[in-house]
């Protein structure tokens, strides 16, 4: 099967990777060329210098970009190049009403779109053990499963089109509430005296237990918010959670915290670094020298 891929940051690099190592005829674009050049060379694939030119010959398009609006610009330019019926699947987390739209304008041109966002960090994406949540017709879905298996290792179906990113933004505003008790829980045990090692140990064996605290604890501990899911893609995230799909009483603290910690500059720095604004809270601010342990 002929698959282009559009968009080689953190994530969608390490997806086309598995692609290529899978043994797919691959054709990889990027907005910045030097980072498509250095991708192609590396791992074997071609290299479009636009959009269209990277979806001509393909059978199936994925793309992975920031939000909806890039998305939205990058599939309808590209959809001027592909051939008649290709299937467009756009990884990206961009909320059901662009999927919508998106797919719609798609459907216009004579094309099928999926979307099919994913969750699970850079680790994740390497190791080819995502989980993609896919919205759109289900003979669609099995036609790229084989191809999202080679990418993940949980495929689910989720419903029809739109409902990928339901359930993922949901997902996602779920993760954020978790992480923002775990720092919690971390900064009252700190305030108590407690040991933060037994604390971890047992929560992570028990009832407490979350892939927050495993992944995140350490992160928030120690001050270090080397990006593995950018903040601000989280509380874009969790945004189109509360505006698109429900204003959850449960979700809204952590918008407001993860707001807080963007506007502190830790935007491009990875979700941990919501950390600051609950020491910040707290009365309890710990200095990246004194790290919370």
């Amino acid at each position: 099967m002929k698959i282009s891929f559009l968009g080689l940051g953190i994530m969608g690099s390490r997806m086309a990777a598995n692609l290529a190592r899978a043994g797919h005829e691959l054709t990889v674009w990027n907005r910045t060329a030097a980072t498509a050049q250095q991708f192609a060379s590396e791992h074997g694939v071609g290299m479009a210098d636009s959009p269209q030119a990277a979806v001509a010959a393909a059978d199936v398009v994925f793309s992975m970009v920031v939000d909806g609006a890039q998305v939205e610009s990058l599939l309808l330019d590209a959809a001027d190049g592909a051939r008649p019926n290709t299937l467009f699947a756009d990884c990206s987390t961009i909320g059901p009403v662009a999927a919508e739209r998106v797919g719609a304008a798609l459907s216009e041109r004579g094309h099928r779109f999926l979307d099919a966002p994913v969750t699970g960090s850079a680790p994740r994406a390497a190791d080819a053990t995502l989980t993609f949540m896919v919205g759109g017709e289900h003979a669609d879905y099995e036609q790229v499963k084989p191809l999202l298996e080679a990418m993940g290792r949980l495929i689910v179906h989720a419903g029809p089109r739109g409902q990928g990113q339901v359930v993922k933004v949901i997902n996602n505003a779920l993760a954020a509430v978790n992480a923002t008790a775990v720092g919690q829980a971390l900064l009252a045990a700190k305030a108590a005296g407690a040991d933060l090692d037994a604390l971890v140990q047992v929560a992570s064996s028990g009832s407490g237990g979350s892939a927050m605290l495993e992944l995140k604890s350490s992160a928030m501990r120690e001050h270090d918010y080397t990006p593995l899911f950018k903040l601000d893609h989280m509380l874009k995230d969790v945004r189109l959670c509360l505006s698109e799909v429900g204003d959850f009483e449960f979700a809204t603290d952590a918008e407001q915290v993860l707001s807080g910690a963007s506007e502190r500059g830790y935007g491009d720095k990875d979700f941990a670094a919501l950390i600051e604004v609950l020491e910040a809270r707290s009365g309890n601010l710990t200095k990246p020298e004194k790290p919370l342990n």
